[in-house]
């Protein structure tokens, strides 16, 4: 079925600035999958930075837009990965307006900025407004410390956002975050729950660790980690996972350890985690949101090690999330006996823990549904 040729379907248009990492954009095709799952004749499109494709964006349904990316530094500033930033952001700015005068949608859905990185979606948003559709912001369930968003807020990036936006879901709950009282957020967010994919059950293999540093490049310490830990359980296994904008596990110094990488897989580019969080016997990990949460949702009480600049978004939910009991947390330059006495101890959580602590991982399905919502005051 050439589902957009059918008149009268609902169209959403979701978008992500997207630094160097996958979180935004992931998210985003969670909850377009609900709204498919509810909604199959809906018509998704998808504006994304990504450098690469991951093979969950590589769904039929979806029209994708690819816009230059815009890369994150160590310090939080943005570049252009083969042009200048200028450049880039004139680029995002005309393939998003051009998108939404031709494709008029019903419904957009924003991850995280209000208007893109540096306001390149402003204008095409002024057009979608004139053309009846609704806008939505979604934000994750911890964004910064409190006092780095309070000044955000204030900023040109934030500028009418009551008057031009019809919702703001926060993927979360208020008792973890709250942003109105801790961010002093100018609207009144609709709070979803996590948004998590969905894995098949398997056999757990209680000797499987699984070593992750999500998409991102920055997470060599979390490889060194996982090596010195495994040195200290003699019995297990792992698999370092490496996100398509991870430094290479293997190029590290443990690589010459002949023992013990007999003991590591390494997998390299790999779109995500869910399948090996559901049969691993522990996780250690950083503390991003897309991982964090699908470790959690494996019924796992992972070992964090957060990233704590340039945002603190990681150790700020790792912090929260231990407070809860529900995960462990280590410092990126700790040592390996101590992720590996937090491993050797049972690092499956009690039935109902997640329940008792109220997360929900229902996220993407009721963010679907509110969208499906707004479709009417679109129209």
């Amino acid at each position: 079925i050439n589902w957009r040729t059918i008149p009268n379907v609902a169209r959403y248009f979701f978008c992500s600035h997207d630094g160097f990492g996958l979180g935004h954009v992931r998210r985003n095709t969670l909850i377009a999958e609900a709204l498919l799952s509810v909604e199959p004749q809906a018509d998704i499109a998808i504006l994304t930075g990504v450098a690469t494709q991951p093979s969950w964006l590589q769904n039929d349904r979806f029209t994708v837009y690819n816009v230059p990316p815009l890369l994150k530094g160590a310090d939080g500033s943005y570049r252009g990965s083969n042009m200048s930033f200028e450049r880039a952001l004139t680029l995002r700015a005309e393939v998003f307006c051009r998108a939404v005068t031709t494709w008029r949608p019903d419904v957009i859905v924003i991850d995280r900025h209000p208007y893109g990185t540096a306001g390149e979606l402003r204008a095409g948003l002024g057009v979608a407004k004139q053309q009846g559709a609704a806008v939505v912001l979604g934000l994750r369930d911890v964004l910064d410390e409190p006092g780095a968003i309070r000044t955000e807020l204030t900023g040109p990036g934030w500028a009418d956002v009551p008057q031009i936006f019809d919702d703001v879901l926060v993927y979360g709950e208020r008792h973890l975050c709250d942003h109105e009282a801790e961010y002093g957020l100018p609207v009144h967010p609709t709070y979803c729950g996590w948004v998590a994919g969905k894995a098949d059950q398997s056999e757990i293999d209680e000797q499987l660790v699984v070593v992750t540093a999500g998409g991102g490049g920055d997470g060599a310490d979390v490889y060194r980690l996982g090596a010195d830990m495994l040195r200290h359980l003699p019995g297990r296994r792992a698999v370092f996972v490496a996100g398509p904008y991870a430094s290479d596990p293997a190029a590290a110094s443990w690589a010459a350890d002949a023992a013990l990488r007999q003991r590591i897989e390494v997998v390299a580019n790999a779109p995500g985690c869910t399948g090996l969080f559901a049969r691993a016997g522990a996780v250690v990990q950083m503390a991003g949101y897309n991982s964090t949460v699908e470790a959690l949702a494996a019924g796992h009480r992972p070992v964090l090690v957060p990233r704590r600049s340039p945002r603190r978004e990681q150790a700020i939910r790792a912090s929260r999330l231990a407070s809860l009991g529900l995960a462990d947390v280590v410092d990126e330059g700790a040592a390996g006996d101590e992720a590996a006495w937090l491993v050797a101890r049972s690092h499956r959580l009690p039935k109902g823990a997640l329940a008792a602590a109220g997360l929900r991982f229902d996220g993407a399905s009721t963010a679907a549904e509110r969208l499906r919502t707004l479709v009417s005051v679109a129209a």
